[in-house]
């Protein structure tokens, strides 16, 4: 099943009690409003099916898993509605990973921005390549990385967040990223990730769901409020992508973009 949007998809495909979602953006797999509302519905649909054991999450292409909010839409906020609208897309998807029955592997096959790895970090268990490095840019945009801030600290500490968020043009590495807990495993070939992401989809398949889900459950205790807590956010980002220093900033990369072209 492949849901087209403009410039990408979100695809699912179901090989016995797995699921894959894939989402594809032309520009470096970032993240508009439709692929985000596309990916929330699959993901939660996936969680619903008794027939899924185990959801695999991937990106299309090779070089970025995912770039992050898709500046051209964010350059079309006008309202601090519209702006809320927009990044509870990012919500939507944080939290229906969150609350899906089912455990959700991640296959990371190249860098992350903001949104990315927010969503690597979404993932029950993460496996990447070794070219994927992680940066949180968004404070360098006139925001912040708050909608995403709650995943990220929760899996990697209050440190290791703060360094990513203060220093938002600062790429680490994977190795980086796997001593903080991001990545469960780094494979020196996206061969040997793709083989160690069948096995362990294969092997959690013939698990017992109930079992998979209490464990699920205790692993994200404590989120329960995450519901209230990332719309707050999400009306924080809102409000802070209309400021003037975001306006010039997006002005100014969109101005680099075509400058290129």
């Amino acid at each position: 099943m492949i849901h087209e949007i403009p410039n990408g998809y979100v695809k699912v495909n179901k090989e016995g009690h797995i699921t894959t979602i894939e989402f594809f953006h032309s520009n470096s797999n970032s993240l508009p409003s439709k692929l985000l509302e596309e990916l929330a519905t699959e993901i939660h649909s996936a969680g619903n099916d008794s027939s899924t054991h185990v959801i695999v999450l991937r990106s299309g292409g090779d070089n970025v898993f995912c770039a992050g909010a898709y500046f051209d839409e964010l350059q079309h906020i006008k309202t601090e509605t519209q702006g809320l609208k927009f990044f509870s897309g990012f919500a939507h998807v944080i939290n229906n990973m969150r609350k899906c029955p089912k455990l959700i592997i991640g296959r990371v096959q190249g860098k992350c921005v903001g949104g990315g790895v927010g969503l690597a970090a979404a993932t029950d268990y993460c496996i990447a390549y070794k070219n994927a490095s992680v940066k949180l840019s968004e404070l360098a945009v006139g925001i912040g990385p708050f909608v995403i801030g709650p995943i990220v600290e929760r899996k990697i500490g209050v440190s290791a967040f703060s360094q990513l968020a203060i220093d938002a043009s600062m790429w680490r590495d994977a190795d980086w990223a796997q001593r903080k807990g991001l990545f469960a495993e780094v494979h020196e070939s996206i061969e040997n990730m793709d083989e160690a992401i069948h096995r362990l989809g294969n092997t959690l398949s013939k698990y017992s769901p109930e079992a998979m889900l209490e464990l699920k459950r205790i692993c994200w205790k404590g989120t329960e409020h995450w519901d209230e807590l990332l719309q707050e956010r999400a009306a924080l980002s809102g409000r802070l992508i209309l400021s003037d220093y975001a306006t010039q900033y997006l002005q100014q990369f969109k101005a680099k973009i075509n400058a290129k072209n």
